[in-house]
């Protein structure tokens, strides 16, 4: 995500590197290279103008502290303007009437059926909220059967019509059986729709004035880049949408309509898909943002995925089992698994400052640990719960067993010993968490790599 952008601003902040002083042609050599990155990322051509115009002025009507240098200076500023450039604060949904209902327009396959998956899970495990989910797209084959089972996956439940081929009487009927059930939330899934076909653009304003949604959210592929936001800005003039929804944030995508769509339709970003799991949806924040295309990291998002996944019973389990040196590789299995659900592990790097810089040229996918779990489910339950038993002819029939290497299987027992002395060494020294992550980059090889 934003790889390309980031790597072009990072060159271009080189040409302030070693100045004593911040200049106008120092500035607008700088600037200029900026703004031929952002146009390479797909950015509206008046929104870079604008925003290179307006670093330049500050850059110039501003003193350089004499402890700060110029080139430290001027990714503050980039920082600062990209943070206002995506909206500035992050912007909430508007929960409070009852029921609360979102309607979810888009173009087809921008990700509409999934995302309002994605957004009932996240209103129900972090708003505590009951969401109903209602299929409103009549058109597409098999569409209120993607719903049925996007609704039975994130466990909620959906209100269907198969007999009724009118969108706007469903989602009435929705919101009537919403009421009667005490679902709070209802979430409108409607067709796909381009913004020239006007009878499909009739359609899904009726279905507006029909039932006076709380929330329209407009869900663009980012992908798609520039006609991302221009069809946003379509959709916008017919329908007047409440906030964006960003899909596929996650892919090989260049940035243009995360950086132009709040300025050119005026809506804010309320949420950004981040990949293929129900849980991959996170509120959209733009100083956050601002600070991963700069290559400064995330880490405020990454700790709170850390804790959408924290068990505090799971963790005294294991630390009372590292205290008494009995930590397994069924507790090494399971962390693994914790770490799966907070997302991409290559997303989850670029969250680190300087880490995500690192692994731009690594694959990192879904399968890195792959070869781990094809390790630990090799393994007998008398090996998993003893690690010392672990002798050669049981590595050498494991890695058999697994398809994997007999360095493979001696990588990964070595790093879990080593791990295992290091979480021990930690626990009972009684340290805290800032210790442990001092003494992290002891331990040798890292992740295992298969």
């Amino acid at each position: 995500m934003f790889e390309n952008l980031s790597e072009r601003l990072e060159r271009s902040f080189k040409i302030l590197k070693g100045e004593g002083k911040i200049t106008e042609i120092n500035v607008a050599e700088t600037l200029k290279d900026v703004r031929r990155a952002l146009l390479d990322a797909d950015v509206n051509y008046k929104v870079a103008k604008s925003f290179t115009d307006s670093v330049k002025q500050k850059a110039l009507g501003m003193n350089v502290l004499t402890a700060v240098k110029p080139g430290q200076m001027m990714v503050k500023l980039v920082h600062d303007e990209l943070a206002l450039l995506m909206g500035g604060d992050a912007v909430e949904l508007n929960l409070k009437a009852d029921p609360v209902v979102i309607l979810m327009a888009g173009l087809q396959g921008s990700g509409k059926t999934t995302h309002s998956g994605k957004l009932a899970l996240m209103l129900k495990t972090k708003k505590g909220r009951k969401p109903l989910l209602a299929a409103c797209d009549v058109y597409r084959p098999a569409a209120i059967d993607q719903l049925s089972v996007v609704a039975e996956q994130v466990g909620c439940p959906v209100y269907t019509d198969r007999d009724c081929k009118d969108p706007v009487k469903i989602a009435q009927d929705a919101i009537s059986q919403a009421r009667a059930n005490g679902n709070d939330v209802v979430i409108i899934d409607t067709a796909g729709r381009l913004a020239v076909d006007e009878q499909m653009m009739t359609e899904i304003a009726n279905i507006k004035q029909a039932i006076h949604p709380t929330e329209i959210l407009f869900v663009v592929d980012s992908m798609t880049g520039q006609d991302a936001v221009n069809t946003a800005k379509e959709f916008n003039d017919r329908l007047d949408f409440t906030g964006v929804i960003l899909t596929k944030l996650d892919g090989d995508t260049r940035g243009g309509a995360a950086l132009s769509i709040r300025t050119v339709v005026n809506k804010p970003i309320k949420f950004v898909g981040m990949g293929e799991k129900m849980e991959a949806l996170d509120v959209f924040y733009p100083e956050r943002m601002a600070g991963r295309i700069l290559g400064m990291g995330d880490v405020v998002s990454l700790v709170e995925r850390a804790q959408q996944q924290y068990d505090e019973a799971e963790a005294k389990k294991i630390q009372r089992k590292i205290s008494q040196n009995k930590f397994d590789y069924n507790d090494f299995f399971a962390q693994i698994q914790q770490i799966k659900k907070m997302g991409n592990l290559k997303d989850l790097a670029s969250m680190i400052p300087g880490v995500g810089k690192a692994l731009k040229d690594v694959e990192v996918g879904d399968d890195a640990f792959k070869g781990v779990e094809a390790i630990y489910y090799s393994m007998t339950p008398y090996e998993r719960e003893h690690p010392e038993c672990l002798n050669p002819s049981r590595r050498a029939r494991i890695a058999k067993g697994s398809g994997t290497q007999l360095q493979d299987v001696n990588r990964l027992t070595k790093q879990f010993d080593d791990m295992r002395k290091m979480m021990r060494k930690v626990t009972s020294s009684k340290t805290d968490m800032r210790a442990m992550m001092r003494n992290m980059p002891k331990m040798p090889g890292g992740f295992p790599h298969f």
